[in-house]
């Protein structure tokens, strides 16, 4: 373990922390860091299945429960400065005996200058109680960084007497961003046993090892996708803006050595069944990385601080995937309440304030593409400059975008002729959003096969423009509020207007 990790736990013990929350799996990790912290103090350990164990060797002494450990240690402090090391008792920490005892050592660590007892709750899972949040500090074992990931690499190439070149171990090295030792190594020994080296096809089995960090975590979900850039019709300023960013992220080691910025990501506002979602998916595809979703509403925990801790490893957890596109839809609604009355609304203002926190600072490779269809509500603060590299409005497609969406949709069902008026398809579709174009296409094809047509017409397709209820017929005011909403936002159109150049804002 790193020295500035080790002296920084150090600093807490001298500094009277009576109880240190070390939220992480690796035991051999938080073993090394105690030992080196430690060096003659007393160290007792508790495991819930065999009691009061050696904490070097392992080795049962006592059996019991974490009452009775408790009751037996808890005057150690006044022999010999001791630390009590509790691992995986996250579920016993709502009892309230055993929060009495916690408290009682705490209170004597804090305020008995003849006692000093350290306890350290080592678990996975992160549960403060409320009587003891003043009392408890949560301690993060930071990630390797690019160098230390370097130098792992390095370490075991030479251990096993291989070559790899310097372009393929910048290029692994950034994709172990985010993992920690343990991860990294194992990556690293399935690579060599699969095929005897490491090469720059080992990313794919990087992403393939993080995407079941993903699964188990069930905080967030990851995509499946086939979309691509070609399946959005128009929106040729977002299309042009996303291809930039994909040779960044296609040549991201020397990218950063040239002193590019890193892509933080982009939020799409605009009217319903426009694409925001297809944008989503194209992104990833588009940048060749995975994308996972996030959904707030699953963070949410019934304990005090569960939320937030919650919000915590999801987005740690995009970090150990990335490069990842993290795409959050509808996300008005995600963090609708910000800023009201109640218990409710005080949860999710603090998630909004730690998300935005992070879109702030963070310096990863995860690229957020966040969508949102009213944002009359949202805080001002989420759309200022800093916490996405753009916004996008994405109106309804104009007339040149809808002669494209439908022949996207006829051309991907074998459908598309030379003889279809696209001129006469535009004018009865003005109105017509993404979706609604995508059911024309759906509903003309089932009725030519159920009447036995080998092709379809333009005929066909007015007849089930007709039978379909626009967007703008069926949601008038709705999108009367987004267009007035935007109107007062300077915010980049998505969309080439034949009155509007490229690069000009909406007004």
């Amino acid at each position: 373990m790193k020295r500035s990790t080790v002296n920084s736990l150090a600093s807490y013990i001298d500094a009277l922390h009576p109880i240190i929350y070390i939220n992480h799996f690796d035991s051999m990790v938080i073993d090394d860091a105690i030992t080196q912290v430690g060096e003659g103090v007393k160290c007792l350990e508790f495991n819930n299945a065999l009691g009061l164990v050696d904490f070097c060797t392992k080795s049962p002494m006592k059996e019991c429960d974490l009452e009775q450990f408790l009751k037996l240690t808890m005057d150690d402090g006044f022999e010999k400065s001791t630390f009590l090391i509790l691992r995986d008792i996250h579920g016993q920490l709502n009892e309230p005996k055993i929060i009495a005892l916690l408290k009682k050592i705490a209170e004597n660590n804090l305020y008995r200058d003849d006692y000093n007892e350290t306890i350290f709750i080592i678990s996975e899972i992160a549960v403060i109680p409320r009587e003891l949040e003043n009392y408890i500090t949560m301690f993060d074992i930071p990630l390797p960084t690019i160098h230390e990931i370097h130098t792992m690499i390095g370490q075991f190439v030479n251990d096993l007497e291989i070559t790899v070149e310097e372009e393929v171990m910048n290029d692994i090295a950034l994709s172990f961003k985010g993992l920690n030792e343990f991860q990294i190594k194992q990556i690293l020994n399935l690579a060599y046993q699969d095929g005897g080296c490491i090469d720059k096809e080992d990313k794919v089995l990087i992403l393939k090892e993080k995407e079941q960090f993903i699964k188990k975590s069930g905080m967030l979900e990851i995509v499946a996708f086939s979309e691509t850039i070609e399946d959005i019709g128009g929106l040729e300023n977002m299309k042009q803006w996303l291809e930039r960013k994909a040779k960044i992220f296609a040549n991201l080691d020397k990218a950063i050595k040239f002193g590019v910025d890193i892509p933080k990501g982009m939020m799409i506002i605009g009217m319903p069944g426009c694409g925001k979602s297809l944008t989503a998916k194209a992104t990833a595809s588009l940048f060749q990385i995975p994308l996972v979703r996030l959904d707030v509403g699953r963070l949410l925990g019934k304990y005090v601080g569960e939320s937030e801790e919650n919000m915590r490893k999801a987005l740690k957890l995009s970090e150990a995937i990335s490069p990842c596109v993290l795409w959050i839809d509808e996300i008005e609604k995600a963090f609708s309440g910000v800023g009201g009355d109640g218990g409710g609304s005080d949860v999710t203002t603090r998630l909004f304030g730690q998300f935005l926190t992070w879109m702030q600072e963070k310096e990863n490779t995860v690229f957020i593409v966040a969508t949102a269809n009213d944002i009359s509500k949202m805080p001002a603060e989420f759309l200022r400059k800093g916490r996405f590299d753009e916004l996008f409005f994405v109106d309804l497609p104009n007339g040149e975008e809808r002669r494209k969406i439908l022949e996207i949709h006829l051309k991907k069902r074998r459908k598309w002729n030379e003889s279809i008026d696209s001129i006469a398809l535009i004018q009865k579709t003005e109105g017509f959003n993404g979706a609604d174009l995508e059911a024309v296409v759906k509903d003309t094809i089932e009725t030519a096969f159920i009447d036995g047509k080998a092709e379809i017409t333009t005929a066909d397709l007015i007849c089930s423009v007709e039978d379909t209820k626009s967007i703008s017929s069926t949601l008038k005011d709705k999108i009367l509020q987004i267009r007035e909403t935007i109107s007062k936002i300077d915010i980049k159109p998505a969309s080439v207007s034949n009155k509007k150049k490229s690069g000009e804002k909406v007004k």
